[in-house]
């Protein structure tokens, strides 16, 4: 039976990838995306042939939340939390400090939250259902106190949600898990810590990390996919540290952010 994944911020970055990646591997796809329409165009057109489609999704804003679950065409089997703001980039909805840190708490613990209670009830009832939070190295594994806090703070907030929802569902057919990737060639690393570099000092940024180099998207996206697999069920519950060795190293990111 075809599956169904839903994938939130499916426009760019990480999430791009597992848009590409579900629906190579026979998936049908449904993405979200906030500023990103033509990205998200311009990514079904290039998957031609694929069940793919874009839906607008503000999270943390509860009638867009609403909305968005009353369009969707069916039920969903897999949810994939992967939109959120970052240290930087949440730089973009206000200059202001207070409000930065109300943004970055809606749009990556609340909204996850709230989706995911959204389309809990279905997997309950048909007796099924993956659920992949994706949060970070920093705050879901470790500390980077050059972060946002509420950057941190929010991206801890899933990894303990992954854990709280495990234990809810431990003898339901649902899993969860939580993916904390490290410096990957993503917007929003570029945004946050890469684009302070001038092309050497980029290649020594680089070449300073434990594993020598960024994480492609496509990684993450290939180890979601894996998660969906009924060899991964022996992992439900599990927050996976996906950083190619950052988490058990931070001091090697000296400045910036992932």
């Amino acid at each position: 039976m075809k599956r169904t994944v839903l994938i939130t911020g499916g426009s760019s970055g990480i999430g791009a990838a597992m848009v590409r990646e579900f629906a190579t591997h026979d998936y049908r796809v449904w993405f979200t995306y906030h500023e990103g329409q033509d990205r998200a165009r311009e990514l079904v057109a290039a998957l031609r042939g694929a069940e793919v489609v874009p839906f607008h999704l503000e999270l943390g804003n509860r009638a867009s939340h609403q909305k968005l679950v009353s369009t969707l065409p069916g039920p969903v089997d897999i949810l994939v939390n992967n939109a959120g703001l970052g240290s930087k980039t949440v730089e973009r909805v206000s200059s202001e400090i207070h409000e930065q840190d109300a943004a970055l708490l809606m749009v990556n613990a609340v909204g996850a939250l709230w989706l995911t209670r959204d389309l809990l009830p279905g997997m309950e009832e048909r007796q099924f259902g993956k659920v992949i939070l994706v949060s970070s190295v920093g705050g879901g594994v470790t500390v980077f106190p050059t972060f946002h806090l509420a950057d941190g703070m929010s991206k801890a907030a899933l990894a303990y949600m992954g854990r709280h929802l495990q234990g809810q569902y431990a003898r339901a057919p649902i899993d969860v898990f939580v993916v904390c990737p490290g410096a990957t060639e993503t917007p929003m690393f570029e945004a946050s810590t890469l684009s302070q570099f001038d092309e050497a000092a980029r290649a020594r940024f680089i070449d300073s990390l434990p594993g020598r180099r960024l994480i492609d998207p496509a990684e993450i996206a290939r180890l979601a996919v894996w998660l969906c697999t009924e060899e991964a069920r022996v992992l439900r519950g599990a927050v996976l540290d996906a950083s190619l060795g950052l988490g058990a190293t931070p001091g090697a990111l000296r400045r910036g952010g992932a």
